[in-house]
């Protein structure tokens, strides 16, 4: 009889537990960050985004459309964009679109590959444009423009169109992710705090700091090192002894 007692109490516990974890896994889900729903108009409003998220915007045919991401070292990011167009028969000609990808100091940084500006037809439905940027180091020279951590910056707009088109409403979309390059692409150094235009209480605590895989293959090395130069110590002094009678 008591071990039935001690069995449904022990259940009953187990429900309690179960139904008010429910609850708690919900309201920790609604803390995450959502996608932003707009864009900002310039680097100081640039609506912010984490990676793997898809950014939208409601928008006017000739607006400049920013939005900021965190990149870390180690990462290689890309960059997609997309734009739906206005029905045909509402256009006028053909349009060129692009986006641009800057680090947290404003400086453009180049893209390794990727369809960064495309022109389509009046016929057209939608652009989709890529930038994949070069990977992220963790520390350079105060001259390079080498990518480093901190926040990016992405803008789209209309660089090409007939002036009858400007104004036309579209529907834009932004999303990064990366590609983990790691100790193959890790420096000595590191940076003091992320490059980003934000104070000290809003940087990001994604930043890796002075970790990479190279350590991994530094100790290797070194432990290797060590054990050849016992080894040929162990040698030499074993050859160089004379033979006791």
């Amino acid at each position: 009889m008591r071990r039935t007692r001690f069995l449904t109490g022990a259940l009953l516990g187990l429900g309690v537990l179960l139904s008010a974890a429910g609850p708690v896994a919900a309201a920790a889900g609604d803390d995450e960050p959502k996608a932003p729903t707009e864009a900002g108009t310039s680097f100081r409003t640039a609506a912010a985004f984490e990676q793997g998220q898809k950014a939208t915007a409601s928008a006017s045919t000739g607006d400049y459309l920013y939005w900021s991401f965190p990149a870390d070292s180690g990462q290689r990011p890309t960059v997609r964009a997309s734009v739906d167009l206005p029905e045909a028969q509402a256009r006028h000609g053909a349009q060129t679109w692009r986006i641009d990808v800057y680090d947290g100091l404003r400086r453009r940084q180049s893209c390794q590959y990727g369809t960064q500006a495309r022109t389509v037809a009046a016929d057209a439905a939608r652009v989709d444009l890529a930038c994949t940027l070069r990977t992220v180091r963790a520390w350079s020279e105060p001259w390079a423009d080498d990518p480093l951590p901190g926040t990016y910056y992405v803008r789209l707009t209309v660089t090409s169109l007939d002036d009858a088109d400007l104004g036309l409403p579209v529907s834009a979309s932004a999303e990064a992710t990366s590609k983990e390059i790691g100790g193959a692409a890790a420096v000595d150094g590191s940076l003091s705090t992320p490059l980003t235009a934000t104070t000290a209480s809003d940087d990001h605590d994604w930043s890796s700091g002075w970790w990479t895989s190279r350590w991994l293959w530094t100790g290797a090395g070194a432990v290797l090192a060590a054990l050849a130069g016992i080894g040929g110590y162990a040698l030499t002094r074993g050859a160089g002894r004379p033979a006791r009678v």
